[in-house]
């Protein structure tokens, strides 16, 4: 009798040079069921793309319209964001935080994807009235008016780990809720990579919704 296979699965990821991605990188080649991972990036990953598993894709992401139609995945992981801060205008920071996601989630899509995993943050919301956490929210309903037949979205506290640049607001938001209650404390970022992939490979139909005090227990299993 022929034994049965784990299905193989071509996984596409946007913001791989950041915490959260590169986290997710690590645990999607950590799992044989993807036997390709289109890394799409701004600038070349270096040692980090060393498997042969990946194959990257370096883009200006404000040419999204631009990736080949070749570029076919089963499964998207994105990880992109910013800060105010580091986007410098509220029209930056919409462009990186709603603009590209959406722009890959369709390109996606129309090439055949079934599942994609997001980002987002705790509080997201069309109509918070803070404007990043409306951003997340317009995003998140933009994704959902595609008709994703699997959609996850992770709304993560804030996110624990050592970046490569300073983010002093995060840091100093990371010490105060060490002690809050378990649904307000930072999550490990490691643990919203391994819950993204966790909940990829069970591609449940419809929209998942991951708030942050799940993401762990998810990750665990």
């Amino acid at each position: 009798m022929r034994e049965d296979r784990p299905p193989q699965l071509t996984a596409l990821l946007a913001g791989a040079t950041g915490l959260v991605g590169s986290e997710c990188l690590s645990r999607l080649l950590a799992e044989e069921t993807y036997t390709e991972v289109l890394v799409v990036t701004r600038r070349d990953l270096g040692p980090g793309a060393a498997d042969s598993r990946i194959r990257q894709i370096i883009i200006d992401f404000d040419r999204l319209d631009e990736l080949p139609d070749a570029l076919v995945a089963d499964q998207v992981f994105c990880t992109l964001g910013t800060t105010m801060r580091k986007a410098g205008s509220r029209a930056q920071f919409r462009r990186v935080d709603l603009e590209y996601p959406l722009k890959l989630a369709e390109f996606a899509l129309r090439r055949g994807a079934g599942h994609f995993s997001l980002v987002s943050a705790m509080g997201a919301s069309r109509s918070s009235p803070f404007f990043y956490l409306r951003v997340k929210g317009e995003l998140e309903q933009a994704l959902r008016n595609l008709g994703w037949p699997s959609l996850a979205i992770f709304r993560p506290s804030v996110i624990a780990g050592q970046r490569k640049e300073s983010r002093p607001g995060e840091w100093a938001g990371e010490l105060l809720l060490r002690m809050a209650p378990a649904r307000l404390r930072p999550v490990a970022a490691g643990d919203i990579a391994t819950a993204m992939v966790v909940t990829a490979l069970q591609s449940p139909p419809g929209v998942t919704i991951v708030e942050s005090g799940e993401i762990s227990r998810r990750a665990a299993g």
